[in-house]
């Protein structure tokens, strides 16, 4: 296992940290890994540390949307602190690399001795609610161009790294749009000098103009975080 942290086990007493990362097991998260599906029981909860997951909306059917995202910062399985079993989203490794992984039973047994990991989690429920309802209003009132500098600032938070794998096809999965907006909106910004795209290799060059070029959700986002779990 990389010895980067996830933020949530990081903020543990130590003792239960070490109690927790006894119970969990190592793993390689691999890029467009499905890790649950919508109703589908939850019997995995995951720890991310240098990958991160899309959490995606289906309607009818349309291919889906991504409305959140979990990095070092989070979890994925938080449902079950709710004692709710089943899985409200699909789950897609959008960024390979390691995470913890725990057994449902052996999360809750956790959860149940721990207070320190309940209120992280209530915190962190908190954090992920005002994320998800934050997609929303973004979908529907911002242009492509300030979400797309929006969601690479995201990814490139939860890839810690200048430059990281994605495609055009990837993107506009995610946005919810046709590709030619997403060819757009990346060449524009491109064009200003922000981020470098070959061959499905993304390098964010002016971090500072793209958070100028990115929506206001982004600032809100990292807001709530700070005020909450920062």
């Amino acid at each position: 296992m990389v010895p980067h942290q996830n933020h949530l086990i990081a903020r543990l007493p130590q003792a239960d940290r070490r109690r927790l990362l006894a119970a969990c097991e190592p793993v390689e998260l691999r890029i467009g890994q499905a890790l649950g599906e919508p109703g589908s029981a939850t019997r995995h909860v995951y720890f991310p540390t240098d990958s991160f997951i899309s959490l995606v909306t289906r309607v009818d059917s349309h291919p889906g949307l991504e409305v959140g995202m979990v990095g070092r910062e989070g979890m994925l399985g938080v449902q079950l602190a709710l004692g709710v079993a089943r899985a409200p989203l699909r789950a897609l490794v959008q960024g390979a690399g390691p995470a913890w992984r725990l057994g449902a039973a052996g999360f809750r047994r956790e959860l149940a001795a721990s207070p320190a990991l309940r209120r992280g989690l209530n915190a962190y429920l908190y954090v992920l609610m005002a994320q998800l309802s934050n997609s929303a209003s973004c979908l529907r009132f911002h242009l492509i161009g300030p979400r797309l500098a929006r969601w690479l600032l995201m990814s490139q938070d939860r890839a810690h790294a200048e430059r990281f794998h994605i495609t055009h096809e990837f993107l506009a999965y995610m946005l919810g749009v046709r590709r030619v907006g997403v060819t757009m909106a990346a060449g524009v910004l491109q064009g200003e000098g922000l981020i470098r795209y070959q061959r499905g290799e993304l390098t964010v060059l002016d971090r500072q103009g793209l958070e100028a070029a990115a929506c206001s959700c982004y600032a809100i986002n990292q807001g709530v975080y700070a005020r909450l779990l920062g």
